[in-house]
């Protein structure tokens, strides 16, 4: 503990603030979020499972992955009949190697069919891997990744 207070206090200020800038590779992944985003919400399935690789597994509910292409696409098209709006408060990217980390709070709201108001937020991790033509896909998109900690 006082190794990692040590090695903490020895980054400067202007160290964090330089860090806190996304490199070019760090934006190629947010892209990748950010297009699934504006498709799920355009209700654009085929553009939404262009930003997956396949198998690529998704938990629309906590402890309940998702793998089955057809099943994603039957998930994404269902939910997307609410007519869901996202926001997010901020991004964290990490990157090694081809693997990158996506971080990020959200808030979503839609509506039910009955015109009911539907409010949801949580903390998404996705996992994103570069493929040979440089674009980055997601091979596990979990928007529940708050879950363990409010069980």
């Amino acid at each position: 503990m006082v190794t990692l207070f040590c090695m903490t206090s020895m980054i400067t200020n202007a160290q964090i603030k330089k860090s806190k800038e996304m490199t070019p590779e760090q934006k190629n992944v947010l892209s990748t979020i950010e297009k699934m985003t504006e498709a799920f919400q355009k209700k654009d399935i085929d553009r939404v499972m262009s930003c997956y690789e396949p198998n690529a597994v998704v938990v629309f509910e906590p402890e309940t992955p998702i793998s089955d292409t057809n099943v994603l696409q039957e998930m994404f098209t269902g939910m997307s009949m609410v007519n869901p709006i996202f926001s997010y408060s901020g991004h964290e990217v990490f990157i090694t190697g081809n693997i990158a980390t996506h971080i990020a709070p959200w808030q979503m709201t839609a509506k039910a069919p009955d015109g009911t108001k539907i409010e949801q937020s949580g903390l998404s991790v996705a996992v994103l891997r570069k493929q040979k033509d440089g674009q980055w896909l997601m091979i596990l998109d979990n928007p529940h990744g708050q879950f363990l900690m409010n069980k």
